[in-house]
């Protein structure tokens, strides 16, 4: 891998585990329907000229129903899940919780589409769900408005990643990555745009609030695409996809530096347990890493 490409892949990671941190930033002071209305709506505004400047309106409206329901499952009710769970659960425990979603894209896809679990996949999502387990039996209780809500807000929002992959390879197949991305982004925006306005914070946000959200929209969803297609382009799927290792570790990072969050020994056995079952789930571990085609849509933004 060119030192350019390993650049681009840290970056990568800096910035989606950093829409964690920005999350927990902006969500009290937004509330979660209107940070993740902002986030879409900034998106969407940047990925429009894109769109347009590439000549792909066309393929966009020829496929709005499936790219309607990505935009649905994989931008505007995970953007609202997150948001949500930012108001209770560390930025970094977010993160580490993000990283079982490939356990459920292969769950999903199992269950689906039939597609063949061997051995290790099977093994790599017990291994997933117990991590997951251990830090709702170590961490959290269940009551309302509390941080066991959050974290099924967490895991839900990956359960949804999950049908978005599985229902893209299905409907999407040969419809350009940036097309998926880009539609599912505006799809989100005209989703959330009403409760956004309906709910929009009867004081001034602050701000840092203001700067979060902002960095939410341009840097951690529509540049980070751009990102994430260049690396797909330059070092192939496979090896791109090894950026979802990356997010937890900057997830914790960031919260530890810029929100004073600790990263305390039940944390750290849950992330080693979840993305042990991530590494079998992928085939990182036992395996040949299973690639991802490059015409195949894309769709897991954090």
């Amino acid at each position: 891998m060119k030192r350019s490409d390993l650049a681009v892949l840290l970056s990568l990671g800096a910035l989606w585990g950093g829409s964690f941190l920005f999350m927990r930033m902006g969500a009290d002071e937004f509330g979660s329907l209107v940070l993740a209305g902002l986030r879409a709506i900034g998106a969407a505004l940047c990925f429009l000229p894109l769109l347009a400047s590439r000549r792909r309106l066309q393929e966009w409206r020829e496929h709005w129903k499936p790219i309607a329901v990505i935009g649905l499952t994989n931008s505007a009710l995970p953007f609202v899940l997150f948001s949500f769970a930012a108001k209770s659960l560390p930025a970094g425990l977010s993160s580490i919780i993000d990283a079982v979603t490939p356990v459920f894209v292969a769950l999903i896809g199992w269950l689906w589409l039939g597609e063949k679990v061997d051995a290790t996949r099977g093994t790599g999502m017990l291994v997933g769900f117990a991590g997951v387990l251990w830090l709702a039996g170590n961490t959290l209780r269940v009551h309302i408005g509390g941080a066991g809500w959050a974290l099924a807000a967490c895991v839900g929002a990956t359960v949804l990643y999950g049908y978005s992959v599985n229902y893209s390879r299905q409907r999407l197949g040969g419809v350009s990555p940036l097309v998926v991305a880009a539609g599912s982004q505006i799809v989100a925006a005209l989703l959330l745009t009403p409760t956004t306005l309906w709910l929009w914070p009867s004081h001034t946000p602050h701000a840092p609030a203001w700067l979060a959200a902002l960095a939410l929209a341009v840097l951690c969803t529509a540049v980070a695409y751009v990102m994430f297609f260049r690396l797909i382009a330059h070092i192939g799927p496979a090896r791109t996809m090894t950026v979802l290792y990356l997010i937890p570790a900057f997830g914790v990072l960031w919260g530890a530096l810029f929100l004073g969050e600790a990263f305390t020994a039940t944390m750290a056995i849950g992330c080693a347990i979840i993305l042990l079952g991530t590494a079998l789930t992928t085939g990182l571990l036992g395996r040949r890493a299973v690639a991802i085609s490059v015409d195949e849509p894309a769709t897991e933004t954090v």
